[in-house]
């Protein structure tokens, strides 16, 4: 019973009890006045019995549970009314009523929610059923309610309005089944993209709205930014970009700026969003006095602040602020108060228009690393992780120590990015916890792929790595490769850490089948093949954190050959038809060669640097035994800058020189065999063909009919037979700016970048003339020239001979079909026998048309060339695409506009 009804109930008692008190004590009569109407009282009854129909799945109990109304306790109508809202509160029931509520004997009839049989989506094309489904209440074999209906379609206009389709219409429908079943069918209309149509800024004076909307990630909808995520509305996005907005203008010396309001108004077809900022710029600061106030005794504070990036009457940048509170920070470290606190205190001066800035950094105990954690691994060693800490349990702290160590254990490769070493506090002030929770990534490799490249053509490619071979950190690799040109099996093993010293040890054989190549017009065709056999051994020794030296022993079995159909006349290599470079090159020969490196690598990560610089300087000296005996050295070079908001400018060099320790081959021929030489060009070289730079034989031949007198020769470059003789000496620079995308981009793997090259091969000995071909003459034996001068040329006629050097005789049989034979005079039963017979033959010749050739591209002048190329991880494999346009190229440079390569490493 109520309070309130127990209130009236009391009431009525003692009012109905009044006339009996008044009789019992006989007063006398007083005068009659109306007593004022007494409140009825409320309806009270008893409940005698409680029954539930209508129940199939829920208990009757369970309904009973839901209300307040209990056998033998009394009841009202109000009690009833609050039992049918308890009960419809429950999204068990569609429907409840009370009857018997006059007799007290009741009964509540209820009609139950159906079970779901299924949940359909109709209309959704820019969201998937699984990005829906798994953020709906709704599922199959779940009661249904209406309120879970309104819930999940509201969920479901969430997820368009956060992909910018504030357009979209959810409606939910319901189909009845048997046995009290339904389908929910959520029927969708997503609309199109809700773009920013236009971006309005008031209030703003020094810089104008175009600047500003620079610095926003929300962008217009225009034509050049139509393939942009960022024309979409996002509501987090504008606080971002108000953010941003801030960020720029205290960079630019308006410490006072604010923005007063950003709103975001939904046009009527709600497709399009107008977004206004209203900003107060304020006046422009200039930084005051910069000081230093150091609690830390070991700091001198006009050292400190004169290394600040910031000075007095320059203008007031927020970024240099916080750049100095790190800088602050970092210098603390470097002597081991790895909790000093730097406090900037302003000094705000709005008459002068000056900011001062006082640096206060707080006093700090030196703290030392009480202990080094390492999760995460579940299959690298930590000894593994370990071995690349530059700092140890019980050493001072320092941050540039810890750096090092994260990009250290970052340049391994084994883990996923962004890792950082964590600092925690340890068990006294003076303490400190050092913890590297890594997440480990796939470091075993299986390659089977197929692709096309502009250098190779066709490619085959398998190959199996394991760059962290049984958790050891060891690298174990198998390859074999395989295109038109170029042919290639490898095995290699490499121990970085031999009996867990800091000594790598590695080893690999190989053999390597490669075919040199020229073009005749668009015809690819093969000059030399060059088989190599052999192994390598190698074996680095860190001299300093920065500075390694390795060496390296190498035995090399090459054979140089030359199709002997095409290059070769009587048995021989033929200059007329290979040329005296070429056949100058085959033969047999071993090369034992020893080489030693000197390494300077300071880069933040070997894997994709963004800071640093590496240096290596090395030798390799070939003679001890084999045929093959010089000394050869490179030098390479890098360095990298991180220029802010994610561009990466990298400065590269490289160069080489060989000197040959053999005594001279002959007159025109280089002591520096052609397979030894260094080469430049596609892909190293981009802007130029593959060794398409530096020293080369051009073999031009003549056209017309030299009895005309207009015999000249062929200017079309296609059909210039041209061969890449290679340098003993080159060099090559570049500069490269790589340039940041969205997050979708990186997410794909793409990375584009400008760049510009310069470089130059050279340094061969000019090679003697293949031949001189014989001159026409006329019927008075003077010498017959072309139209331009030049004496005319006739081909040149050779002998041809057996293997024995017999010289070939053709008879001309009966039947028209021709024999040879080695009789001037007669035939033979068999070849080289006696000749029978008074037959004349002919000797058996071959005609060399005319050509000329000419020696050219041997000089140092650098070549350049400037372009963009983009790296994309794709699914099938790495892909580098680059367009370059050489600016600067020597005669006989092979130029190269577009190169690519897909299918294998680049």
């Amino acid at each position: 019973m109520s309070a309130r009804a127990a209130a009236a109930l009391m009431t009525g008692t003692i009012l109905a009890g009044l006339p009996l008190a008044a009789q019992a004590q006989t007063p006398p009569p007083a005068p009659q006045v109306a007593a004022p109407p007494a409140a009825a009282p409320l309806e009270q009854r008893t409940i005698k019995s409680i029954r539930v129909e209508g129940s199939q799945r829920v208990e009757p109990e369970t309904v009973l549970s839901y209300t307040r109304l209990r056998v033998g306790q009394a009841y009202t109508n109000e009690s009833v009314d609050q039992a049918i809202k308890d009960l419809l509160a429950s999204d068990l029931l569609a429907d409840v009523s009370i009857a018997g509520v006059e007799t007290g004997d009741l009964v509540i009839r209820i009609r139950e929610n159906p079970i779901i049989n299924r949940v359909v989506l109709e209309g959704n094309k820019r969201l998937k059923n699984d990005k829906i489904e798994k953020e709906l209440k709704l599922k199959p074999r779940q009661i249904f309610t209406r309120t879970a209906v309104r819930a999940d379609v509201a969920r479901i206009i969430e997820l368009y309005r956060r992909q910018g389709r504030f357009a979209a219409v959810v409606e939910p429908k319901q189909v009845s089944l048997d046995q009290n079943r339904v389908d929910v069918i959520f029927e969708i209309r997503e609309g199109p993209k809700s773009k920013v149509r236009q971006i309005n800024i008031i209030g703003n004076e020094v810089f104008d709205d175009g600047e500003l909307r620079k610095q926003m990630a929300t962008k217009e909808a225009r034509l050049l930014t139509i393939l942009s995520s960022n024309t979409s509305y996002d509501q987090d996005r504008l606080a971002y970009d108000q953010q941003k907005l801030r960020q720029f203008y205290l960079t630019e010396g308006y410490a006072d700026f604010r923005v007063i309001s950003a709103v975001a108004e939904l046009t009527p077809d709600k497709r399009d969003f107008i977004i206004t900022y209203v900003v107060e710029e304020g006046p422009r600061y200039k930084f005051g006095d910069v000081t230093v106030d150091s609690e830390i005794r070991d700091f001198n504070n006009t050292t400190l602040a004169a290394s600040l990036p910031m000075k007095k009457d320059d203008w007031y940048d927020a970024k240099k602020v916080e750049d100095s509170v790190d800088q602050l920070q970092q210098a603390a470290g470097l002597f081991g108060y790895a909790f000093s606190e730097v406090e900037p205190e302003f000094q705000r001066d709005r008459e002068t228009l000056t900011m001062g800035i006082n640096f206060r950094i707080k006093e700090a105990n030196r703290t030392y690393i009480e202990k080094i954690d390492i999760t995460g691994n579940t299959q690298t060693q930590d000894k593994v992780i370990r071995r690349e800490m530059r700092v140890a349990e019980g050493d001072a702290f320092n941050t540039f120590l810890v750096k090092r160590s994260t990009d250290r254990i970052n340049s391994l490769g084994y883990f996923q990015e962004k890792f950082e070493i964590e600092q925690k506090p340890g068990s006294a002030p003076d303490r400190i916890v050092l913890q590297a929770n890594v997440e480990e990534k796939a470091t075993g490799e299986l390659s089977l792929s197929a692709g096309f490249s502009s250098l190779e053509r066709f490619i085959i490619q398998a190959s199996v790595r394991q760059r962290n071979f049984r958790g050891k950190g060891q690298d174990l690799r198998a390859s074999v490769n395989y295109s038109t040109y170029s042919k290639s099996l490898e095995l290699g093993f490499t121990e970085p850490y031999l009996f867990d010293k800091n000594i790598a040890l590695g080893g690999t054989i190989f053999r390597r089948d490669y075919n040199n190549f020229n073009y005749v017009g668009q015809e690819r065709q093969t000059t030399y093949s060059q088989v190599s056999t052999g192994f390598q051994l190698a074996t680095g020794v860190p001299l300093t954190e920065y500075l390694t030296l390795s060496g390296r022993y190498s035995l090399t079995q090459d054979d140089v050959g030359l199709d002997q159909a095409t290059f070769f006349t009587n048995g021989v290599c033929d200059p007329v038809k290979a040329g005296r470079y070429l056949c100058d090159a085959i033969g047999n020969r071993l090369t034992s060669s020893l080489g030693v490196s000197l390494s300077y690598d300071s880069l933040n990560s070997r894997l994709r640097p963004s800071a640093g610089q590496r240096v290596t300087l090395g030798a390799d000296f070939a003679g001890l035994g084999g045929d093959v005996k010089y000394i050869r050295g490179n030098v390479n070079a890098a360095k990298y800058w991180g220029i802010g908001r994610g561009f990466i400018l990298s400065a590269t060099a490289e160069g080489g020189y060989i000197h040959s320790l053999e005594k001279s081959r002959g007159p025109g021929i280089d002591k520096v065999r052609i397979t030894d030489r260094f080469y430049l060009g596609e892909p190293q070289f981009r802007g130029f063909d593959i060794r398409g730079v530096g020293p080369r034989v051009q073999r031009i031949s003549y056209t017309g009919d030299p009895s005309t007198n207009d015999q000249a020769l062929i200017t079309d470059r296609n059909q210039i037979v041209d061969d890449a003789l290679g340098g003993r000496a080159y060099y090559l620079g570049k500069l490269e700016l790589e340039l940041p995308l969205g997050a979708g981009a990186r997410e794909l793997g793409l990375r584009p970048s400008i760049f510009i090259q310069a470089g130059a091969l050279f340094g061969v000995t000019r090679p003697l003339p293949t031949l001189a071909f014989p001159q026409a003459r006329n019927a008075d034996g003077s010498l017959r020239f072309n139209k331009d001068g030049s004496p005319t040329l006739l081909p040149l006629t050779t002998f041809v001979k057996d293997d024995q050097g017999r010289q070939l005789y053709v008879v001309n049989n009966s039947d028209s079909t021709v024999a040879y034979t080695t009789c001037a005079v007669g035939t033979s039963a068999t070849f080289g026998g006696p000749c029978v017979g008074s037959q004349i033959n002919s000797p058996f010749t071959q005609d060399t048309s005319p050509f000329f050739e000419r020696f050219v591209g041997d000089s140092a002048k650098p070549r350049l060339s400037i372009g963009v190329g983009v790296n994309w991880n794709s699914p099938f494999g790495p892909l580098r695409i680059d367009l370059a346009k050489a600016l600067l190229s020597e005669t006989g440079d092979d130029t190269k506009l577009l190169t690519f390569n897909v299918g294998t490493q680049f």
